[in-house]
């Protein structure tokens, strides 16, 4: 085979492409596939994207629209370019002030600057792509399964991989060799009784690693030997072998045979597997064949994986059968070969496809069907996920989830970054309410100074047994649930100066005796000449308390003359509630670091079941595209959009005083533009000039329905 950068005659292409694509290792002399007709050198990894003369992805498009005479049409704006790539990286929808911003930018460079901002948000950008994550892992936070144990998590180690940026290779080890946190995915679902030998436990870790990492679709030749491709039942025993702690007998379409599988690996070529006792060695001996040098695979099927989130198709479709020809094989080659040359950095590929041309051409309709005679003109259009879909309302009407499903432990500079400043205490009117507390409401307030219009402003809220919180008179947020933590966002009702603080507390009948307590922590940060100013507050006896109600309690101008400190009951973490010491820094980082408590973190709801968000039962690698009947029920009747929106319209309504303003907030924040005047003359008709309920809950429906809001263009 030719040295590296020795140009290949198309001779010498069409063979490797051939080796490559049988599974056959790659020689090393020559790296990790062809030298494309350019002799284009791999990025040196200490060469980012920006500073290349030329996106290496535009150096093979240029030939590939050459070759199919195709002139390809000018870039997509920038506003069209920003919503696309923070949907893409971030999984939200960009605010308004820093579309702005960018689009007034003059610098040459944005567009990749951009990028590289939004990649280096490492929290967002975990919460984005846990969901692509959750549904190749089969990763969820409850579900058949986690009841009886015999399905575990993952989602730790996964969020802390993604936080971290850990590097593919060392990624998929500790799935295939996991250790007690990652060890969930090869496990699979222990079920309940012997379904049949193709899904038993052992033979599901197989198929779910042959598909998510290898691009192999061994379902099929689970049962018998495979009629859709050339996999035989010897092969997925082989693998399945690998996660077994005895040697497997083959059962044909569920009849034993009599044999006993070989353990082996998909592609012997790449190495041999220990036929060992040790089920360990074993795990070990596979990570490293598919991880090794020689495995080009694995590259190509996760920069594959990567291309067809970005720009809606595959180079290789379907994405789960690499054994098809790419429609660009030497691009494919180029890309895997780049992810191994920068140690498996994935945020450096995704940069690579995020900055290139072909990434920012205008979007196509590629229709329902897959063509054979396929030719890229430039992404598909995409949909919201289910996840981004639920969080873009969040951004639009202020009203998202009150507390993460998935309880994530923290690491040292998110707990620093995110802890208490202040001690809370568990408050009420009187000092044994922990133990008994007679039932009834309480009304308790505290001025607050704030010193700077707030960054950041939300209130973590616990209440034994039910709260209703104001700020300035204005309600900022309710619970009813003592066992779960609520958090309010207090941004929208803060103003410099003093600031009143108004929560009515409930305690419910109860025998035995029943016990309350509130207890709250806000969170507020501006920052100032460049440095972070803290005005947190807390729950303690500096609040005054009444179990007395009187008309406007709530409001500014009330006077508190026969009202008296609360009591405090003790920490956060005293019985009966035992709080976690963690819980004020992972609720925090849950609603701060990256858009509020985002749709990934919490367990599906009728609204993202609707919009296809899986049961995660299965492996799955592409969510279905097409409108269906329940998703048309759900957005017109569905109980879930319909409380969102309610709620919304209220929030808007209170931070807006007219409707035109209103109308372009709107605007701004789901579409990133102005309305238009005819937009605007039919939208002030729907709201009014003095903003009504159901006026501006209609508009708010009518603008989460349009195909520019819930499509990526």
């Amino acid at each position: 085979m030719p040295k590296k950068g020795k140009k290949l005659t198309p001779a010498e292409v069409g063979a490797l492409r051939a080796w490559i694509d049988q599974g056959l290792p790659w020689d090393p002399e020559i790296g990790f596939g062809p030298i494309p007709p350019q002799n284009l050198e791999p990025r040196s990894p200490e060469m980012p994207v920006a500073q290349h003369e030329a996106n290496p992805v535009d150096r093979f498009m240029d030939v590939y629209f050459q070759r199919h005479h195709f002139m390809p049409p000018q870039s997509v704006d920038d506003r069209i370019f920003a919503r696309r790539v923070y949907l893409d990286t971030i999984g939200l929808l960009p605010p308004a002030d820093e579309l702005k911003a960018f689009v007034a930018s003059k610098k040459s460079d944005k567009r990749s600057a951009l990028v590289r901002n939004l990649l280096s948000r490492d929290e967002a950008y975990a919460k984005n792509w846990l969901t692509f994550w959750n549904d190749l892992l089969r990763n969820d936070y409850r579900g058949t399964g986690y009841i009886d144990g015999g399905r575990e998590q993952i989602t730790q180690w996964l969020y802390s991989a993604l936080v971290t940026n850990m590097p593919y290779d060392r990624f998929v080890t500790e799935l295939i060799c996991p250790n007690p946190a990652s060890e969930g995915f090869s496990k699979g679902i222990v079920w309940r009784g012997f379904v049949n030998a193709s899904q038993m436990p052992q033979m599901q870790a197989a198929q779910n690693v042959s598909q998510v990492f290898m691009g192999v679709n061994l379902k099929c030749a689970s049962c018998h030997d495979s009629f859709i491709n050339d996999w035989q039942l010897s092969d997925a025993y082989g693998l399945a072998n690998v996660f077994s702690d005895q040697p497997l007998e083959i059962y044909r379409c569920d009849v034993p045979t009599g044999q006993q599988a070989a353990t082996k690996f998909l592609f012997p070529q790449l190495g041999d597997l220990p036929a060992t006792t040790n089920k360990q060695e074993r795990l070990r001996a596979l990570a490293s064949v598919i991880t090794g040098p020689k495995d080009g695979r694995l590259p190509r099927t996760m920069v594959n994986r990567l291309w067809a989130k970005f720009l809606g198709r595959g180079l290789v479709e379907p994405v789960d059968d690499m054994q098809q020809t790419a429609w660009d094989p030497e691009l494919l080659d180029w890309l895997a070969q780049d992810l191994a040359a920068h140690g498996y950095d994935l945020k450096e590929t995704m940069a690579l496809i995020l900055t290139s041309r072909a990434y920012q051409l205008p979007a196509v309709d590629s229709g329902e069907q897959q063509n054979t005679n396929y030719v890229f003109a430039g992404p598909d259009v995409r949909r919201m996920t289910a996840e981004q879909f639920r969080d873009a309302l969040t951004s639009l009407t202020g009203v998202g989830y009150t507390a993460p499903d998935a309880q994530l432990q923290l690491d040292e500079s998110v707990r620093q970054k995110f802890g208490p400043k202040l001690q809370a205490q568990w408050i009420w009117n009187e000092p044994g309410a922990a133990q008994d507390a007679e039932a009834g409401a309480i009304y308790l307030r505290k001025t607050v100074r704030i010193v700077a219009v707030p960054e950041e402003a939300a209130a973590l809220v616990y209440c034994d047994n039910s709260f209703e919180m104001f700020v300035n008179g204005h309600k900022a947020g309710a619970g009813a649930d003592y066992a779960k933590p609520f958090v309010v966002d207090l941004k929208p009702w803060l103003k410099p100066g003093d600031n009143l603080v108004a929560v009515q507390a409930s305690n419910a009948p109860g025998n035995p005796p029943n016990p309350a307590g509130l207890l709250v922590y806000a969170r507020i940060r501006a920052v100032s000449h460049g440095k972070e100013r803290v005005m947190d507050f807390v729950s303690d006896r500096s609040w005054l308390v009444t179990d007395q109600q009187a008309a406007a309690w709530e409001q500014t101008g009330f006077a508190t003359r026969d009202w008296t400190a609360a009591s405090e009951l003790g920490a956060f973490g005293i019985a009966p509630w035992k709080l976690p010491g963690d819980i004020i820094a992972r609720q925090f980082a849950a609603k701060m670091g990256g858009g509020g408590v985002r749709a990934a973190l919490v367990a599906a709801d009728p609204l993202m079941v609707a919009m296809g968000r899986p049961n995660r039962e299965q492996v799955v690698t592409t969510r279905a595209s097409t409108a269906t009947t329940l998703q048309a029920l759900e957005l017109t009747n569905g109980k879930t959009l319909a409380t969102v929106l309610d709620k919304g319209a209220a929030n808007l309504i209170q931070q807006n005083a007219s409707g035109p303003k209103l109308v372009r907030s709107i605007y701004q924040e789901a579409v990133g533009r102005n309305p238009t005047q005819g937009e605007l003359m039919l939208a002030e008709e729907v709201v009014g000039d003095t903003p009504t309920q159901a006026g501006v809950e209609d508009f708010l429906w009518a603008m989460t329905m349009l195909p520019e809001f819930q499509l990526i263009y």
